[in-house]
């Protein structure tokens, strides 16, 4: 594999990296690592390791990270669909370990596409944990949702809105903000060789402005002590270091928290509680830098934010009694979750969540179903956010079962001739989807848009 690398970036890192400099060069002539984390919201290490056929070898970066050495396209695995697994650059999920995930925290994802952090950040939260994930651009934000869905997270929101916009309404909420900014991508050569092409120093300097202006909103959203953890995949000093001198000569009351906790990387440019990832690292290039605030916000926005705000008609009261009927005939819990309803569609609410008054949320917490002429169609993400003990009619397959591959291409299958109404659909106990079941046959309900092709 030949890389042709642009030379005034060589010259900078041989700057940088004097005698490790030829070590750096030779890793460009080597495949790029690849990598998955188990979604401990679904599977344990010890399952996935027992169902999937490929080798996983530990990743210093995350404690449910692998190493995979297979060429397969593990993105057609029945147990990827399931959402057991998301499949990730290795050291891409450092940052999240720099965060220190409690599983009460409130988190903001403030730059979250296409998901990986934010994935891993709620499989670290548990049930009481909140996730606020955010995209600017709404096609990346949309992919993110799926995501979202795919590796079942409950509470969540999803927004699509400039940090400029999004981070004024949400004073001193948050106990930990991960700002993983765009950048230049110069860490990401080795594996997209198309950021190569639009590379520039120039461009490297206009993304140290868009960068800056990113943390000046998201400071405004930390509590006092709270962490907020800058990365980016670049090696460009201008993307990292001065990204962080500028905010902290800028903002008094943040401080620089020493990183050497982290079992991997090395210390930053001039920045010793810093940490820098090189490909000589076992992954590919990252920055990672962990801010405390000392001071108080402004403003505080209320912890919990429930929908008794909203006045409930007799139409809505009406739709919500339909709602908690489904439910009752797909889930085997007694007690109901909150419902909201939103023009067409009926929302399960997160166990908290903090007011905003904006447009931009794409997602709040999990769609219930949507209302259709007199009937509640349940949605997928109702089923992917369910565990298996908690619905009445499953179908349980393992992901070699045909039966499988058919109902990823959109197929009917088999069901048992007792199992009548809404149906879930599992892998190894892991939900997939659903499907109506009548007469022994489950009719598919698994979006068109996830299926696979032929």
């Amino acid at each position: 594999m030949e890389i042709n690398l642009p030379y005034t970036f060589l010259k900078r890192m041989e700057n940088i990296l004097k005698d490790e400099y030829e070590s750096f060069l030779r890793c460009y002539n080597e495949k790029p690592l690849k990598g998955l984390r188990v979604n401990t919201i679904k599977c344990s290490v010890e399952k996935l390791k027992l169902l999937l056929d490929t080798e996983l070898r530990p990743s210093p970066f995350s404690d449910v990270g692998f190493y995979i050495e297979s060429d397969e396209k593990l993105g057609n695995n029945p147990l990827h669909h399931c959402g057991a697994f998301y499949i990730q650059e290795p050291s891409a999920s450092g940052a999240v370990k720099a965060l220190k995930i409690e599983p009460d925290d409130k988190v903001l994802d403030l730059c979250a596409a296409p998901g990986g952090k934010s994935t891993q950040i709620a499989a670290l939260l548990g049930e009481k944990g909140f996730l606020w994930s955010n995209e600017i651009i709404k096609s990346r934000a949309n992919i993110l949702l799926s995501n979202i869905e795919r590796m079942g997270i409950k509470n969540c929101v999803v927004s699509s809105l400039s940090p400029e916009k999004l981070c004024p309404e949400l004073g001193g909420y948050f106990d930990k903000i991960l700002v993983d900014a765009p950048c230049s991508g110069e860490g990401m050569f080795r594996k997209d060789t198309q950021a190569i092409s639009q590379w520039s120093e120039e461009h490297t300097k206009s993304c140290m402005e868009r960068q800056l202006q990113i943390l000046r909103s998201a400071r405004d959203c930390l509590k006092k002590g709270g962490i907020l953890v800058y990365s980016t995949c670049t090696f460009s000093k201008y993307e990292n270091e001065d990204v962080i001198d500028t905010f902290l000569t800028e903002n008094s009351d943040f401080e620089l928290c020493d990183c050497g906790f982290l079992e991997f990387g090395r210390e930053g440019i001039d920045m010793p509680f810093a940490r820098r990832i090189y490909p000589m690292d076992a992954g590919e290039g990252h920055f990672i830098a962990r801010l405390r605030r000392n001071s108080e916000p402004e403003e505080y926005t209320p912890d919990d934010y429930r929908n008794s705000t909203v006045k409930e008609n007799r139409e809505t009261k009406e739709i919500i009694k339909k709602a908690k009927e489904l439910y009752s005939e797909i889930f085997s819990k007694e007690d109901y979750p909150d419902f909201t309803v939103v023009n067409d569609k009926i929302m399960i609410n997160p166990v908290c969540s903090p007011v905003f008054g904006g447009k931009g949320i794409v997602r709040k917490g999990i769609l219930f179903g949507e209302i259709r002429k007199n009937r509640i169609e349940p949605s997928h993400q109702l089923f992917t956010c369910a565990k298996k003990s908690e619905l009445r009619n499953v179908i349980d397959l393992d992901y070699r079962d045909n039966r499988i591959n058919t109902y990823l291409l959109g197929g009917e299958i088999e069901a048992e001739n007792g199992i009548k109404g809404y149906t879930a659909v599992c892998v190894n106990g892991m939900t997939l989807g659903f499907g109506k079941a009548s007469g022994g046959i489950l009719k598919n309900k698994y979006p068109k848009g996830l299926r696979k092709v032929k």
